[in-house]
């Protein structure tokens, strides 16, 4: 009766001080992995153009493309009271910098009212037949919220400011830093006047180059 009352209890003790070694191990080793994928993602992303994105046919695309040029980031909205002064301003800037220094980027997001919704295509769509615009649109995206493109998360971060609006305009330079920020009713001279500037060093450290 001894052996029985005794001997197994110690058995199944052991047992379980065993599991619970192994969970702590596992947990601690899955706690390493976890930090360690977070500390490489945020070394790799130490500039804008180091993200991808999705594209509006939903496909990822690296901003990786865009470095060298000087961006204007855009959150844009098909049915926001400033759509058609925006989408009229930034074709033209976009226009008269040139695509081969210079790109908007727009970024729709629905998170603003009913300024905007259906998809990223439907927003691309839109702009490109009613107002002609020729830069590039990405997928619908969120920009508030732990849900944060974390492409456009970098923007925010960097000026610590988050749009309470559509149309906020992020002047991210060569290298993929933010430059400045400016709400959508700050003048477009102003931005115009920046942009161009960071445009002609561009050009002219070209031409030292050479």
């Amino acid at each position: 009766m001894e052996a029985l009352g005794g001997y197994p209890p110690k058995a199944s003790g052991s047992r379980a001080r065993l599991v619970s070694l192994i969970l702590i191990a596992t947990l601690c080793i899955t706690s390493l992995y976890l930090l360690h994928t977070q500390l490489s993602r945020n070394r790799r992303h130490v500039d804008f153009y180091s993200f991808q994105v999705k594209d509006t046919k939903g496909r990822s695309v690296s901003l990786e493309k865009y470095r060298g040029k000087v961006s204007l980031v855009v959150n844009v909205a098909s049915r926001s009271e400033q759509t058609e002064q925006n989408y009229r301003d930034l074709q033209e800037l976009h226009r008269a910098l040139g695509s081969t220094h210079f790109t908007v980027l727009a970024f729709p997001c629905a998170q603003y009212g009913d300024t905007e919704s259906g998809t990223g295509r439907d927003a691309e769509a839109f702009a490109r037949s009613n107002y002609a615009v020729t830069f590039p649109f990405f997928n619908m995206i969120k920009i508030m919220g732990s849900e944060s493109e974390p492409a456009f998360r970098f923007l925010t971060d960097s000026v610590q400011q988050i749009p309470k609006w559509n149309f906020w305009k992020f002047l991210v330079s060569a290298e993929g830093q933010v430059f400045r920020v400016w709400k959508p009713e700050e003048s477009m001279e102003e931005i115009r006047r920046e942009a161009t500037a960071l445009v002609r060093e561009i050009i002219l450290k070209k031409r030292h180059e050479l």
